[in-house]
């Protein structure tokens, strides 16, 4: 069974909000990252994404804030577990999630 991302048209809010969920994860299962890295690097709202890493476990996906340092946001997020995703799936399709989330744009606005 193959899973396709539907065209820019057809993405309702949930599953985009799915797909940037997917895309934090990659990006935080490649690289160390906070919040203020993940805003800089994606252009996202921090609140935005404070909400969709609070919201990983709905779809399955571990993560923990791992605290280097004595001040609260001194660290970074690390994935513990992917649970039912696929992280390959994940890796293959990263183009097409970052068009359809929007996020595609700013990484070549800010290159």
């Amino acid at each position: 069974m193959s899973f396709a991302i539907p065209t820019q048209q057809a993405v309702s809010k949930q599953h985009k909000a799915f797909l940037r969920k997917l895309y934090l994860a990659h990006l935080m299962d490649d690289e160390r990252h906070n919040i203020l890295s993940l805003n800089k690097l994606t252009g996202m709202p921090r609140r935005t994404l404070q909400d969709a890493i609070a919201a990983f476990e709905d779809i399955g996906i571990q993560a923990e804030f791992v605290q280097e340092g004595s001040r609260n946001n001194s660290g970074y997020y690390r994935i513990v577990t992917w649970g039912p995703i696929s992280s390959a799936w994940v890796d293959t399709h990263i183009t097409e999630i970052e068009q359809q989330i929007g996020v595609a744009d700013n990484n070549a606005a800010s290159v």
